[in-house]
């Protein structure tokens, strides 16, 4: 147990409070204070939503605080989604809430009769005052910290305010299930989050997004104004009945990310470390958790500093996954008019599975009868999975929706594909995926980012794939093996991966090419800015690596305008400065590509299917944003490509990707509802459950998996069995 024997709680909130409680309650000698500006019945909000999970938590903890909370839980189990006047119904989910105020009296009770004083409407000292009065200072107080606000070159806060306004309000009836009901009025697509807290009780959250909230006037409405409009707006959902506010206004969710949690002997906790948006839960239950942790890390360690240390070890994860989660469901609703026209039923699948945390596996298991209704309405024969759906390109028919992504292996000899390439490409064709890729095929030698990358430049090349595409065809009847064409532009003349990814090479360089004179890292070659003549011999070799492509019988061909490589680097306005008709404007960079992806489609044959892999995302500022994604995505689409492969990144060294489970997903998302065109999803997609759950949800149509297949190239195999499916 560690020294602290004097604490200071700021903030009064329920996560302050269960801290103060349970610190007591576990060394009854401390001196526990709790400092709370407002007084005990002021509260924002109305309802408190906690899992089962955090119940466990309390009741091992805090059994009286517990046995309180049970007394008063309103408990359901069902998801209501209401889309354009049909209601539909998920069950098996287990909630339970209660009021904000009496979850607050609780703690109050519990507080007093274990000896925590509670000082309300009382500012608390500035924290200097109390670091050095003190063992041991919680701040709970809130998103807006005045604690962590002074320390920011400590905590290191990012805050980043969001695209939709909302308001909490409540109604005086029992919701009898969570309810989400889409109201498109003319101003804009608005949305009703609702839940029971109370046997008489509702909380009613309205949300849309900013321009939409400005579109219908509420910027010009008081409090009194703002309910009853919303009230009126949703009068299905409300059964005509009013809303009621609290001192309820219209704000922002703001998310809160903290690099450090701690500084010295003061320890931030709930939403003064972190936030979580409100779709996918309470806050409450984060800052509770918080306490829980906090809590045992005090008992368990023998100093202040490591524990606060043990704390932020154990919760920083737990938080950074809810945050992601709670990120994707945040831009799930700021998005939810792309998703307004699919089918009913999977428009419901969508929302219920839009964090990712809930699954098409798990849902299963709560539903049945409702994932069977919306895998019927998608069109999966009975007893077969969304992944093992047939998907068509053109006149190529893939028997499944799995793709074993293209994978670099830096292992050709002057650039033909050998005995490693038949293994590892045929081994994968023998594990049941739809369609599996080449690595990136170059379509010259200057083109090669190593010495050990496989070209299609030579018919020598050409026969040496024809034998690989023979044995797939052969071996693996009903898998397609497509090739992805590229250049590495000013990426080349490096190192084999394993002896330096990124490093130029010791002796032998080539010189490179790029569409402005920009290296890739510090240490690499300067290119050469591509004259006009260099630009049509490059399309004309691109051309010629198709023809002969063609000719070694593959199904599908992928041109590489991804990842920093030669046309991605005109896309980018980080990579391309030039200011010629090649640069300069979105469509005057797309312009190369575009050529190039001509000439290609010219001689690849017409029934076989073209596919473009672009970066999405630069994450950098000042690059490629997924509203210029989806241009680029419609422009390609526009030329003829049948689908677009979306990858993100890797076109700059100061990326700062938000790396995480499925985490490129959302970008193909938005491309193929709001483009309209077919994608595959890449990126950290690891588990057949997230395929079938992207599939079935309409994010994607088909997913590229890597890493998997290295691990197990039977993988989609395995996956059939796991599944129990047989076809």
């Amino acid at each position: 147990m560690t020294g602290a024997r004097t604490v200071a709680v700021v903030g009064g909130g329920p996560g302050g409070l269960y801290a103060a409680a349970l610190l007591k309650r576990l060394d009854p000698s401390r001196e526990v204070t709790v400092w709370e500006r407002n007084a005990p019945d002021d509260t924002f909000g109305f309802g408190v939503v906690l899992s089962d999970e955090t119940l466990g938590g309390i009741e091992h903890a805090d059994p009286v605080v517990y046995e309180a909370l049970q007394r008063d839980f309103v408990r359901w189990d069902d998801i209501d989604i209401v889309h354009r006047g049909t209601r539909y119904t998920s069950g098996g989910h287990g909630f339970a809430a209660l009021g904000r105020r009496r979850l607050l009296e609780i703690l109050h009770e519990r507080c007093r009769s274990l000896g925590v004083e509670l000082r309300f409407r009382t500012e608390a000292p500035h924290p200097s005052r109390l670091t050095g009065t003190y063992d041991l200072v919680i701040a709970a107080d809130g998103v807006h910290s005045a604690t962590r606000g002074a320390y920011p070159h400590v905590f290191r806060p990012r805050v980043t305010s969001h695209r939709c306004r909302y308001i909490w309000l409540a109604a005086d009836f029992p919701f009898d299930a969570f309810r989400f009901e889409i109201a498109e009025t003319e101003h804009g697509v608005m949305q009703l989050h609702g839940y029971p807290y109370a046997a008489d009780s509702s909380t009613v959250i309205v949300e849309m997004r900013e321009e939409v909230w400005r579109a219908a006037g509420f910027d010009e409405l008081d409090e009194a104004e703002s309910v009853e409009r919303c009230a009126k707006i949703f009068a299905d959902a409300l059964g005509g009945r009013p809303l009621r506010s609290k001192k309820s206004a219209w704000t922002t969710f703001r998310t809160v990310i903290n690099e450090h949690w701690s500084h010295g002997n003061l320890v931030l906790l709930g939403d003064a470390a972190h936030t979580a948006h409100f779709s996918i839960g309470s806050g409450t239950k984060l800052a509770v958790e918080d306490a829980l942790a906090l809590a045992a890390c005090l008992e368990e360690r023998p100093s202040t500093a490591e524990a606060l240390a043990a704390y932020e070890e154990e919760r920083k994860p737990v938080v950074a996954s809810t945050q992601r989660a709670a990120r994707a469901s945040l831009e799930w609703f700021e998005n939810l008019g792309l998703y307004l026209d699919q089918p009913p039923r999977q428009f419901a699948f969508n929302l219920l599975t839009r964090s990712r945390r809930v699954t098409h596996d798990n849902l299963r298991l709560r539903d049945a009868r409702f994932t069977e209704a919306v895998e019927r309405e998608f069109g999966c024969p009975p007893g077969t999975p969304p992944m093992f759906t047939p998907f068509r390109l053109r006149g190529l028919t893939l028997r499944n929706r799995v793709v074993v992504s293209p994978m670099d292996m830096y292992s050709a000899v002057d650039g033909v594909p050998g005995d490693f390439h038949l293994v590892h490409l045929g081994a994968r064709a023998l594990g049941g995926a739809g369609l599996v890729m080449t690595e990136m095929v170059c379509v010259s030698p200057e083109g090669r980012i190593t010495p050990g990358c496989a070209g299609l430049w030579t018919g020598r090349q050409a026969e040496a794939w024809r034998r690989i595409t023979e044995f797939v065809h052969r071996q693996a009847p009903g898998t397609a093996i497509g090739v992805q064409l590229g250049h590495s532009g000013r990426k080349g003349s490096t190192k084999l991966m394993w002896e330096g990814m990124d490093e130029p090479l010791p002796e032998g360089n080539w010189p490179l090419v790029a569409a402005s004179p920009l290296p890739y890292g510090p240490d690499s070659q300067v290119p050469r800015e591509l004259s006009r003549a260099q630009l049509t011999d490059i399309r004309e070799q691109f051309a010629s690596a198709a023809w002969r492509a063609a000719r070694s019988g593959f199904d599908l061909l992928e041109l590489h305008c991804a990842h920093g490589y030669l046309l991605s680097g005109f896309l980018s306005p980080l990579t391309n400065h030039r200011t010629d008709a090649y640069g300069g404007s979105l469509d005057e960079r797309l312009r190369y590509p575009l050529e190039v992806f001509d000439a290609v489609r010219a001689v690849w044959p017409e029934e076989r299917p073209m596919t473009v892999r672009i970066s999405a995302s630069d994450w950098a500022e000042g690059g490629t944003t997924a509203d210029d994604a989806v241009a680029i995505a419609r422009a390609f689409a526009a030329h003829g490509a049948d689908a677009i492969d979306v990858s993100t990144g890797q076109v700059v060294t100061d990326e700062r990707p938000e790396f995480g489970r499925s985490y490129q997903t959302p970008f193909a998302d938005r491309i193929r509802n709001e483009a309209g065109v077919p994608v595959v999803a890449v990126g950290a997609i690891s588990s057949w459950d997230d395929v079938n759950s992207l599939i079935l949800a309409g994010r994607t149509d088909l997913c590229a998996l890597a890493r998997p297949h290295l691990y197990d190239p039977h993988w989609t195999l395995h996956a059939a069995a796991e599944q129990g499916y047989q076809g």
